[in-house]
């Protein structure tokens, strides 16, 4: 097949902090390079889903003149408070003496992220970089010796069966001197990457959370502009389904609040729905305090790599890099990602620039290691190495409260590293020995049912496309996923995606791949790991306003 091919010095896939930020970096430092960014989003921001409370630190770095150049940062956090939540009724406030150091929030702002990439994106076209948003990186191109070449982008018009429509398109290819990807949390051309050079051999697994994420607008007598909620335990400490996670409420300007709730993939029990546990999470005092009389006007939910320092692969390849999420640079202590990628973008943009000024391309950037290992960004993360494992070992009080003698007394650095080295597919108990809870019906107040938030996502996609959400083995979800765990991606999934519909011989593993919000967790949580989920048509998924 005749395909289109464009050539770049440098091609970065995905326009989120990480990618965005090497971009930016790459035209500051030489302004002559040829920068081609590409997004599978219908525009820049529109699969961009985080809380956020947001560091600036990187932002400093990058562009000092943010607040002069109108960046989307216009509520500084004024107030910290934490709760543990004891029960459905109860909870206890956490003095601010006992709250780990890396939880203080000082300095930072509440943000939608999705009006920083935004913005981020307009000072990376004002400096020349080319952005392709709509365009889904299907495949990377790598050739006989192993170098990473580029990408190509998904075929557009081929139907169900994978034959070509009247409007086929064949998808270009995208080549680089270096190509860097950054793609967010389980990126699906990462995944291989990481199997095919062997990056992650020496790492521990990788592990992983889903936040489900709701704005609202509120009463103005209920909106405390800067203030930042974070709470602990109950739903999910309670009622047979108890995992690890956590919850935010966040206040940000005019009116608006977001309210989430993260859960730990490493949950056992296989009848425990996330996105159950956050409707009822709402129903508490603390929370509905701020959300009644209020309106939800958007929904959305992620999976967040949250292994950090331990987990981390190896950086570089022939020919490419990862970078952000695709990395695994998030600060779980810290609950933030953002500041963390936009700095691993910048280190691998320096990388990149200094190595085609030396002449050199295709090559393995072992500079962008070198400038990681020496950068704050590595002593962050170090000093935050055991936080998720002592969680995963020891629960969140007791787990808690040795996090916070090391981050408080010994400034994160134990002379010892705990390793978590049970990936988050393997943790489930069988349906049998577990807990089955009983969730309470939406009330169309509080709480809601899934549909009803997937229509607030404005999720799309073309339907008359392959499903993006390939089974390498269909037998395995009636066959072995259901009489073992009563096939929990009934579950998992936030969005209603996947259904066991019918009776007896007529029973069958549905996929309703048009509801799919790109969240990942499906590749994440399947016990058999037999759902692959890959980049459906560019454009497709949910068209996030300002989450």
């Amino acid at each position: 097949m005749e395909r289109d091919v464009m050539e770049y010095d440098v091609l970065i896939v995905g326009a989120g902090p990480a990618g965005l930020s090497a971009a930016i970096r790459l035209k500051q430092i030489n302004p002559d390079l040829s920068v081609c960014l590409v997004e599978k989003g219908s525009e820049v921001g529109a699969h961009i889903l985080s809380g956020a409370v947001f560091e600036p630190r990187s932002l400093n770095e990058l562009i000092p003149d943010w607040k002069a150049k109108g960046a989307p940062l216009k509520t500084p956090v004024a107030g910290d408070d934490i709760y543990f939540l004891l029960s459905e009724e109860k909870a206890f406030k956490m003095p601010g003496l006992f709250v780990p150091k890396p939880m203080h929030n000082e300095g930072n702002y509440i943000i939608s992220l999705g009006k920083l990439v935004r913005w981020l994106g307009d000072q990376a076209q004002e400096l020349g970089v080319e952005i392709y948003p709509g365009f889904a990186a299907q495949e990377v191109l790598i050739d006989e010796q192993g170098i990473v070449r580029g990408i190509q982008v998904g075929d557009l018009g081929v139907d169900r069966e994978g034959h070509h429509k009247p409007d086929f398109a064949p998808g270009m290819e995208l080549r680089a001197k270096y190509t860097l990807f950054a793609e967010g949390c389980r990126g699906h051309l990462a995944k291989r990457l990481l199997a095919k050079y062997e990056l992650d051999k020496d790492a521990d697994p990788q592990h992983y959370a889903i936040g489900i994420k709701e704005q609202w607008t509120v009463p103005a007598g209920q909106h405390k502009p800067g203030l930042v909620l974070h709470s602990a335990g109950w739903p999910l400490s309670v009622g047979g389904t108890e995992s690890l996670g956590g919850s935010f409420l966040y206040h940000l300007e005019d009116n608006q609040v977001v309210v989430g709730l993260i859960v730990d993939l490493s949950y056992s029990n296989p009848h425990l729905s996330p996105f159950d546990e956050f409707q009822r999470y709402k129903q508490h005092p603390v929370i509905k305090q701020y959300l009644q009389g209020g309106t939800r006007v958007a929904y959305g939910a992620r999976a967040i790599s949250k292994g950090g320092f331990n987990s981390l692969p190896k950086m570089a390849f022939p020919g490419g890099v990862l970078i952000g999420c695709d990395l695994g640079t998030m600060n779980f202590a810290k609950i933030k990602g953002s500041h963390t990628a936009m700095k691993s973008g910048m280190l691998a943009a320096e990388a990149a620039a200094e190595a085609l000024a030396a002449g050199r391309e295709a090559d393995v950037l072992d500079n962008y290691t070198d400038k990681f290992k020496a950068s704050w960004l590595y002593d962050e993360l170090y000093r935050s190495r055991n936080f998720g494992p002592f969680l995963h070992k020891f629960g969140a009080l007791i787990g808690g409260g040795i996090n916070y003698v090391e981050q408080n007394w010994f400034g994160g650095k134990f002379p010892f590293t705990v390793h978590d080295r049970i990936p988050d597919y393997a943790t489930l108990k069988l349906a049998k020995d577990s807990v089955k809870p009983v969730y309470p019906k939406p009330d169309g107040k509080l709480s809601f049912d899934k549909l009803s938030s997937v229509f607030l996502s404005s999720t799309n996609h073309e339907e008359e496309q392959p499903c993006h959400l390939q089974l390498k083995d269909p037998s395995i979800p009636l066959a072995k996923n259901l009489p073992m765990y009563d096939e929990p991606a009934q579950r998992y999934c936030p969005a209603g995606v996947y259904e066991v519909v019918g009776e007896g011989e007529a029973q069958r593993f549905q996929i309703n791949a048009q509801n799919c919000v790109h969240c990942k967790t499906c590749d994440i949580k399947d016990p058999a790991q037999n759902i692959n989920w890959v980049a459906p048509e560019g454009s497709g998924g949910p068209n996030y306003a300002a989450m």
